[in-house]
């Protein structure tokens, strides 16, 4: 029984795949030698319409936040390294893209930018503590802070493997805020 489902998957997948094969060559057909071209480019423009939407819908989003601040970075899973004082304050696991702030509220989508690299992740823990009275408002995920440092992998989930504990002049883009505890708005120093 499943494998006559699959093949009726398939053989509608199939056909779909050259009915449309089948469009594009009779529509070529029909035109001249001056619209050949034009019709090619129209047939991929139709086979990639999501990549186009996406790149759209990219270059219109307005962030409703942006500045510059000094980033550090942390990895808090309740393993005690490092400092690591438990689990992220939103409850969700630690994760590539999950940053901490004082004061945004959790589910905070926000980008971030650094010698022309970027990641957009979301607001999932709070801090860091003190340095946030320093001007240090954004904690970044381990990954995510290398990264942008230089395009490199962390030594470990708990050490970015180079001498740099901070990174300053991080362009931040708050997309959209969350819905969790917090303030929106500039950052505040925690506490």
């Amino acid at each position: 029984m499943q494998k006559r489902a699959l093949n009726t998957a398939l053989t509608a997948i199939t056909g779909a795949a050259l009915a449309g094969g089948l469009a594009i060559g009779v529509a070529m057909a029909g035109a001249g030698p001056a619209d050949a071209g034009k019709s090619a480019q129209n047939a991929a423009a139709v086979s990639q319409p999501k990549e186009k939407a996406k790149s759209t819908a990219k270059a219109k989003s307005k962030a409703v936040l942006t500045g510059t601040t000094t980033s550090s970075y942390f990895w808090d899973d309740g393993s005690g390294v490092n400092g690591d004082t438990g689990a992220p304050a939103s409850g969700k696991p630690m994760q590539k893209g999950m940053f901490a702030s004082p004061s945004w509220p959790l589910g905070t989508k926000v980008k971030v930018t650094y010698k022309d690299r970027s990641v957009t992740g979301f607001v999932g823990d709070r801090g860091p503590g003190e340095p946030s009275h320093r001007g240090v408002m954004l904690d970044l995920d381990t990954y995510t802070f290398r990264h942008l440092l230089d395009g490199g992998q962390p030594a470990s989930k708990y050490d970015a493997g180079s001498d740099e504990g901070h990174l300053k002049g991080v362009r931040y883009e708050v997309i959209s805020w969350g819905s969790g505890p917090g303030v929106k708005g500039e950052p505040q120093p925690l506490g």
